[in-house]
């Protein structure tokens, strides 16, 4: 343990939001998670059984000893861009405070003050991943490896306090590439540049027609595609243009459907693509134990519980296919701010966050 360890006392309401101000303001681009890892790690071990920095680079803290396993599963990495950090009417702004630093300084709280009951049914997991942000998900996929299947999964990710998330949606990522023999700008040729911006309205193209097809309204169940990066140059003899293009899959289409549907598809001469693994797309049970812990929970806090659904992508879709488990994700903030100049989340949702995930961990 570090000489600072002790400086936060997280019974409080001033020590808790001390450490989310400290975290917020410890840079963690994906990658660069290490001191925030430290920081996290020192501060909750004088309030649990055992705290490390595992093999991933990730945070880990361990309080009780029950048969029952409850993994709170956030991430301490954000994407790139520094927001100045300051508390400003109650509200803290900064990178990382509701994507979602916010939800996994939360859930350490919530564990920090947990009680002997809980502590004695349930074993209580607390992890700080690493790489959530990039395709790598390293930290959550390091957890498959290292810890055994839990009955119970919190994934620390911006719900709002007064809302719990029921699913995301899958993702597969493509790599188009189109090339060809340098020839004189004269030429009736496409380009490659103009080979691979035709291959991208096809795909526009067969998306709308795969929606329309099966009638999805909802952005839930609708397939989506995205243009992420174009970038195009030659060395004198040839030329090629590469794309990165990004699918958000509805429960509906698998990875593996997605792709064999991609290789069937006549995307233009010279072109090319190739995909990723990709992650399914994952729904939880509405009427679940846990979602019905954390409706109660809103509840008494003086709210009405809401759910929600999410078209992006989480550690959830990573733990999913190997873990049968009862999972929500829940955690303070406006995910409409993630990754945003603006990025902020009053204090008074965190402490509401707090109090739920902590009643949740109490009644579990």
């Amino acid at each position: 343990m570090s000489a600072g360890a002790t400086r936060f006392d997280l019974t409080t309401r001033a020590g808790a939001h001390a450490l989310l101000e400290a975290a917020v303001a410890t840079p963690s681009p994906s990658g660069e998670e290490a001191a925030v890892v430290r920081l996290l790690v020192d501060a909750l071990a004088p309030y649990v059984d055992r705290t490390w920095v595992d093999a991933a680079g990730n945070a880990r803290a361990v309080a009780g000893h029950g048969a029952r396993a409850l993994v709170l599963l956030g991430h301490v990495d954000t994407v790139p861009g520094w927001v100045p950090v300051r508390i400003e009417n109650g509200v803290l702004y900064g990178r990382g405070s509701v994507d979602a630093k916010g939800s996994a300084v939360a859930a350490a709280v919530a564990l920090a003050r947990s009680g002997r009951a809980a502590r004695e049914a349930w074993t209580l997991h607390w992890v700080g991943a690493v790489e959530e942000e990039v395709a790598s998900s390293c930290g959550a996929r390091h957890l498959l490896t290292d810890l055994g299947p839990p009955e119970r999964i919190v994934i620390g990710e911006p719900s709002g306090a007064d809302a719990i998330t029921l699913g995301y949606k899958g993702r597969l990522r493509v790599r188009l590439r189109a090339r060809r023999a340098l020839a004189h700008s004269a030429r009736a040729d496409a380009t490659a540049a103009e080979a691979l911006v035709a291959a991208w309205s096809r795909l526009q193209a067969w998306v709308e027609q795969a929606n329309a097809s099966v009638g999805a309204a909802g952005a839930f169940d609708r397939l989506q595609v995205s243009l992420v990066q174009v970038a195009s140059a030659g060395d004198g003899l040839e030329e090629w243009a590469d794309g990165e293009v990004a699918f958000r899959l509805p429960p509906t289409w698998t990875p593996e459907r997605l792709r064999a549907a991609l290789a069937a598809l006549d995307l233009g001469p010279g072109v090319e693509a190739q995909a990723d693994a990709g992650e399914v797309a994952v729904r939880g049970a509405r009427d679940g134990a846990l979602a019905r812990a954390f409706r109660v929970a809103i509840r008494t806090s003086g709210t009405r519980p809401t759910t929600k659904v999410k078209t992006g992508t989480s550690d959830w879709n990573v733990v999913a296919p190997v873990w049968d488990a009862d999972v929500v994700a829940y955690g303070p903030g406006d995910a409409a701010l993630d990754h945003t100049p603006n990025e902020h989340l009053p204090l008074d949702e965190f402490d509401r966050a707090v109090a739920v995930l902590a009643a949740v961990i109490g009644a579990a």
